[in-house]
């Protein structure tokens, strides 16, 4: 089954974009490649300008302090397995403090290292990081893997307080709801969403056999998906074929 995620406000969608970007940067980095490493510094520069939104850091902490608060009001009902909450909560608490302590956004200490900046600078222009332009860079990626795999690390390490953080939200976020059948008629589904719930993110499993690709919308009142396929005009047009998938409304 192929996974798509929809996101419902820009806050879902931020975090996606950098989870998205912290497992392309885990790939990347246990590689042997100077190719795979000098991508994995282009992630590193991504992540930074994806962080640099001013009110990030305060969003993902306030979302941690309202999973905390949340997981807490449980304690005491008979139903909830102590040990399992206080884990939870426990990796809240860590996260939380961790990502609090590290001053200003998310990679700036990065913003310090000359030498990478001025990569960072070049990186935008195409071809801007040949060995012409950066020869100091061109001698780096020359380096032995392993030398240069440890400073991919040493410079990855101060973003992982973020990247914790991201993949313990998010993983809450999906394990809060449980996926259903439904059944998009002639290569179209709508559905109403129930009053009182905020939902944040939509998760789509549908099989690859059936070669459909799902066109997502929504707001706070419907959603909406239109199966697509990719034809041999490599163009998108829209299937006529009743086609089943799994649906899942993360609130």
């Amino acid at each position: 089954m192929i996974l798509y995620e929809y996101p419902f406000n820009e806050r879902i969608r931020t975090y996606l974009r950098l989870e998205h970007l912290f497992r392309r940067l885990g790939e990347l980095v246990p590689s042997e490649s100077p190719l795979s490493h000098h991508y994995a510094l282009i992630t590193i520069f991504e992540i930074m300008d994806v962080a640099a939104r001013a009110d990030l850091k305060a969003d993902v902490l306030r979302d941690l302090d309202k999973h905390k608060n949340v997981f807490n009001s449980y304690r005491g009902n008979p139903a909830i397995a102590e040990a399992v909450l206080d884990q939870v909560v426990g990796q809240l608490e860590r996260n939380f403090t961790t990502l609090n302590g590290v001053s200003g956004k998310a990679g700036q200490a990065l913003t310090e290292n000359e030498w990478l900046m001025s990569i960072r600078s070049r990186a935008g222009i195409p071809g801007g990081t040949c060995e012409f332009d950066l020869p100091a860079y061109y001698a780096w990626q020359h380096r032995p893997a392993p030398n240069r795999r440890a400073d991919l690390e040493r410079w990855s390490n101060t973003l992982s307080p973020l990247a914790s953080s991201i993949y313990l939200l998010l993983k809450l976020l999906r394990d809060a709801d449980v996926p259903y059948k439904v059944l998009a008629s002639h290569g179209q589904f709508q559905q109403n969403l129930p009053q009182g719930r905020s939902f944040q993110l939509l998760r789509l499993r549908i099989d690859p056999k059936l070669g459909l690709i799902p066109e997502i919308s929504g707001n706070r009142l419907m959603v909406s998906v239109r199966l697509m396929r990719h034809d041999k005009d490599d163009r998108l047009h829209q299937s006529s074929d009743d086609a089943p998938f799994e649906l899942t409304l993360c609130a």
